[in-house]
């Protein structure tokens, strides 16, 4: 996708709309998956050498039945659009390198 930043934006507003707290760290979680497992591995190694907090791989259902690898990275972060998309395009330039796919990121609203 070409518009993380347009994106983002949305996200980070409809959190602050919703009354979630603009003043906490956030556990912001970015998402990869890829059909090749170890092609996804190597990934989440090389983002690991970058310092990120990578989880484990899992094996993930697809809606139309097919079934791909993915990992998070979680990153504590403020709620802030600017904040967020230097992670945003950190992975999504690694991802693109290591030929697997950034599928964006979400967080959880905060009380």
């Amino acid at each position: 996708m070409e518009n993380w930043r347009e994106i983002s934006e949305d996200i980070v507003d409809s959190l602050l709309e919703d009354g979630s707290d603009p003043e906490v760290l956030y556990e912001v979680e970015h998402h990869f998956v890829c059909d090749d497992f170890k092609r996804l591995e190597l990934a989440a190694l090389e983002a690991f050498k970058f310092g990120y907090d990578v989880e484990d791989p899992a094996e993930l259902e697809l809606e139309e039945g097919g079934k791909v690898w993915g990992f998070d990275i979680v990153v504590e972060a403020e709620l802030n659009v600017d904040v967020i998309m230097e992670d945003v395009d950190k992975l999504s330039v690694l991802a693109k390198e290591m030929n697997v796919e950034y599928d964006g990121w979400g967080t959880y609203f905060q009380e």
